[in-house]
Formats: structure tokens, sequence, C-alpha cells
């Protein structure tokens, strides 16, 4: 069966393994060659196959897909997720939240330090990127976008977004708006939600929108009956202040968890923490999307990096957990700090468990040789030349028994 007749059938994840012996630059403590991972070209992937690579320690950068060597690597870059539904803000949360709250109100906006939660380490690179994405001019509005508006007419749109938003739900678009307190907001401790929908004047000095739309990746846009109605697949969140564009977040919604990509910003606004301030809209987002979609209730920080104390800012999502390297067990990172606090590397779960999805049958995973869709063991009987057999037993090993039975590995 030829893959483009498997194609029409079915939706695969096609990916080119590299391996990656080599050390190289890191991000974090600079060390010239002691980063080290494993990685894969991904020409298309399917959302349940990179869930399930995430839940094994890989990432994606664009369309190549990483997974850290964590016995070997300098700096080991664990898997963090949050409980989206169980979070609660912390005090510096809060007072991110007030902040930005203040300066749309008021247009109070103070000089600070640059945002820990903003371009990190390894975003940096994407500074190019940003620069060939966003048109922001330093000295005024973009150009290619319409003069600005009459405070009237922007309250007047404010309130129909917000009307419109009441009817259909989360849509693509919403503004921070004027809204009335509710009891919650006097008899307790506010919800995450409620400060994010604080009541605001009338006259807000600034108007602050969001718009999601769905962009280009390597992850297959995907809809289904039970699934969130935006669908799976990587969006942009954008960020509108007075018409102007100040920030970028890229996320992927996969079928348990939203996963943040990364955020580009403007470098005018770092004291508004606009990297935390999205990380809390984004674990707010996720609430929303659980309430269409049940099983949709984590979200994803990228990777927690207890060796480097800037990076340790993932930790205060809390309720949170850590991936263990070695059986691919959430544990509680409560549970994992003392550990950290001992060796850059350590096995987080400690009960005796093993891999539930390691390799159990090499010849069961699927390759794509010349262009037809086949188990590894027809495939090493049809190829000739030297045996590749223990690069795609290191493939398969790193992504597990479901995936390599899924997943398509080319093989040239």
């Amino acid at each position: 069966m030829t893959y483009l007749l498997w194609a029409g059938l079915h939706s695969y994840t096609i990916v080119e393994y590299f391996g990656g012996e080599d050390g190289y630059r890191c991000g974090y403590c600079k060390s010239q060659t002691g980063n080290f991972s494993r990685g894969m070209w991904s020409h298309t992937m399917t959302v349940q196959d990179y869930q399930d690579l995430i839940d094994r320690g890989w990432r994606r950068s664009g369309k190549y897909v990483y997974k850290p060597i964590m016995q070997k690597t300098c700096c080991p870059q664990y898997t963090i997720r949050c409980h989206a539904l169980k979070f609660q803000p912390s005090k510096s949360h809060k007072k991110i939240l007030k902040k930005m709250n203040r300066f749309i109100s008021k247009g109070e906006l103070q000089k600070g330090q640059e945002d820990c939660a903003g371009i990190s380490c390894h975003q940096k690179t994407m500074e190019t990127d940003l620069k060939n994405a966003l048109i922001i001019q330093r000295n005024g509005a973009d150009p290619s976008r319409p003069p600005c508006r009459k405070a009237k007419e922007l309250r007047k749109e404010r309130r129909l977004q917000k009307e419109q938003m009441r009817q259909n739900g989360d849509g693509v678009s919403s503004t921070v708006s004027p809204t009335q307190p509710t009891p919650s907001q006097n008899n307790q401790s506010k919800t995450l939600e409620e400060f994010i929908s604080e009541s605001l004047p009338e006259n807000s000095a600034h108007c602050l929108e969001f718009k999601r739309f769905l962009c280009d990746s390597p992850l297959e846009a995907e809809y289904a009956p039970d699934g969130p109605e935006v669908g799976y697949g990587s969006f942009h969140q954008q960020y509108w202040l007075d018409g102007r564009i100040v920030a970028v977040g890229v996320i992927d919604i996969l079928p348990t968890c939203v996963s943040s990509v990364y955020l580009y910003y403007h470098p005018d606004f770092n004291s508004l923490s606009l990297g935390s301030y999205s990380a809390l809209r984004e674990i707010a987002f996720t609430k929303q999307l659980q309430k269409q979609s049940p099983k949709l209730s984590y979200y994803y920080l990228g990777f927690y990096i207890h060796s480097c104390p800037k990076m340790r800012y993932k930790g205060q999502y809390r309720p949170s957990d850590l991936l263990c390297p070695e059986t691919y067990v959430w544990v509680s990172i409560e549970r994992c700090i003392p550990l950290l606090d001992n060796s850059r590397y350590a096995r987080l779960n400690q009960d005796p468990d093993l891999d539930a999805r390691a390799v159990r049958d090499l010849g069961r995973a699927l390759v794509l040789y010349r262009r037809t869709v086949m188990p590894y063991a027809a495939y090493s009987r049809k190829r000739k030349g030297s045996s590749d057999e223990m690069e795609v037993q290191q493939y398969a090993s790193l992504v597990g028994q479901d995936c390599a039975e899924r997943i398509l590995l080319y093989r040239s």
C-alpha cells in the first residue's frame, strides 16, 4: 500500500530522526559544549502524537522536535505542567494583574526590570523572526493600521464585543473592558478570571484587546465533537494595545492541555511583566476550554530548569507537576524540589515503576520507505546495506512503543 493511499485514509505524523551525539552551546549556563539532546524534524504531526511526545519529555521549536539527554546535559530540563482548574494566583501574580489593570485604567507605567517570564535565553534567537513577523514602530502606531478612533467609538465597540462574548462563549477576540463586580469579589479571594475581568472605568486610559488565529506549524489543525470549539492545533494570541500590537504568544491546543510555545513582546513594555501576564491569561483560557472539552485541563509551561535560578519562576504556577525522566510519571513539584536541590539530575518518581510505554517490539514500529508505509520488520528485510537497527531502536525508545507504532519514521 503506497504512502499516498495511506495518507488519503488517515493523518500521519512523519518525522526524520537525527539523533544527536555532539554537545552544543547552552543558553542557560553558557557552557560551549554542555548541552545535549536528541532531535527529529517533523514534516507533519497530529495533535495526539505531539501530546504523547511532550508527555515523554519532547518539545518543539518550529518543526524541530527535541528531547534533552537528561543524564548528560549540563542543565537538565524537566517538563512542567500546571493544574489549571486548581490554580490560584499567588501574591506576585496578583501584583502583576493589578499592575496591568492600573495601566489600562489610569495609564500608569513604571520602568522596571525585565520580566523573567518573557524572552528567556532560548527565546532570544526568535528576535529576528519577531522583526519579520511584527511591524512595530517605536515612535508611533503601525502605519498599516487605521488611525486611532475616538474613545466613544472604542467604548461602544467594547460593549458590543462583551455582549457577543456572553452569547458565544470564548471566541477569537476579547477585550479587557468594564464589568460589574460579583459577590465573590467582595466576600472572598478573587479568582484569576475575576482579576482579568476586573471592573474598569468607562474612560480608561487604554484599551487592551486579544485576538486568536490559527498559525502555521507542523501540527495539523483538527476538530472533534468532544473537543474545544476553536479546534486543536497551533495558535497566535495577539495582544493589541490601543490598536498597536505589543505581544504575540504562540500556543498549542492539544487533547489534554494548552502548551505554551513562546512569547514575543515589545521591549518598551518590559515593566508590565507581559511574560507572566500572558501565562496567567493562558491558564484562564485553559479553564475556558475545559468547559468545552473535559479532558483538556492542564497548562504546560515548557521546561523547568532548577539548576538555572531565573528559570525557576515556572514552579510558582501551582499546583504543578514535573515529569520523571525515567518512568514518565508526573510527580508533584513539592516532592521534586528536595531531590533537585541535591542533584541537577534526579529520578523524580521514587516508586519502583518502569516506563509503561517502553519499546517491547521494534518490528512493529512504522517506517516510510520509498513512499510505502510498512512495519520495521518488513523494512529491515527489504533494506540493503548496513543495518540501521541501533538508530531506530534509539528513536523508538525515546518516543515509546505507542508512538513508534503510529508515527512514520522516514527512511531513505
